[in-house]
């Protein structure tokens, strides 16, 4: 694999059989000019279609995992590969075309923008249900999972957060490096659990309106009522995370490891 030139960006795909959606999402990153300012990666989780056909064929940098690691394992490999490559921001989207690509530059440039107190953010979420956001119809299941979630953050962390299971986030080196560490990122399915973490562990969080559309080839994986039972399932992660920082106490350790 290439070392990364003078970019500061890296733009993380996870990509898992969407040989139907991810020639289209890569054609858009190449007509909208974010190759000018960022690199691209597209991680294939084992993908049993052409998706990596697709991604070799249109010139994109990726990598191929032998077995099928999932959502969560596929990310945190994605942060690694930012580490090792030094970059100081990684952009991840989804590779079924749901994350509109003028997405990224707004992303991209609340990452640098410090706050009225000169703080930047450690993350920045791309938000369906905020004013400014595109329309987003969902499923009264995942509408119910959705405001479910929102109701576990505000109580564990006095935040609210409109948008707490988006996959369109923007992250600081800071916030990279500790996701890429074992143990400190959820390997299976990272949402609200994920963010109640980085809340109560003090890191910067930022919602902006986003644009997003309905995936238009094959079926998310949370259709029908699997959002209630991942509802469930999720309850469990948040209350071990709740359990970590504030009964075991776990902190950031790696606030000053990393420098650019």
């Amino acid at each position: 694999m290439k070392l990364r030139g003078e970019k500061d960006l890296l733009i993380i795909i996870p990509a898992h059989n969407e040989e139907k959606n991810i020639g289209a999402v890569l054609e858009n990153l190449k007509s909208s000019g974010v190759d000018e300012f960022a690199d691209v990666l597209v991680i294939n989780d084992a993908s049993a279609d052409n998706t990596a056909f697709i991604v070799d064929k249109m010139g994109f940098e990726h990598v191929t995992n032998v077995f099928n690691l999932g959502y969560g394992s596929t990310i945190q490999l994605g942060y690694k590969y930012a580490i090792r490559r030094k970059y100081k921001y990684v952009i991840q989207m989804d590779s079924d075309g749901q994350h509109d690509v003028c997405n990224i530059r707004p992303i991209y440039e609340e990452l640098k923008r410090p706050d009225e107190n000169g703080c930047l953010p450690d993350i920045v979420l791309g938000a369906r249900y905020m004013e400014g956001s595109s329309e987003f119809k969902v499923s009264l299941a995942k509408s119910i999972a959705y405001s479910f979630f929102r109701f576990c953050i505000k109580l564990t962390t006095g935040r609210e957060i409109h948008d707490p299971t988006t996959g369109l986030q923007g992250l600081s080196a800071r916030a990279v490096l500790f996701y890429s560490k074992f143990g400190n990122f959820d390997n299976n399915f990272p949402d609200a659990n994920m963010l109640i973490q980085m809340i109560l562990l003090n890191y910067n969080i930022r919602e902006i309106p986003a644009v997003m559309h309905v995936r238009q080839f094959a079926t998310s994986m949370f259709s029908g009522l699997k959002p209630i039972e991942y509802m469930f399932k999720m309850t469990f992660s948040i209350s071990k995370v709740v359990f970590d920082i504030k009964v075991r106490h776990k902190t950031n350790k790696y606030d000053e490891v990393y420098y650019i």
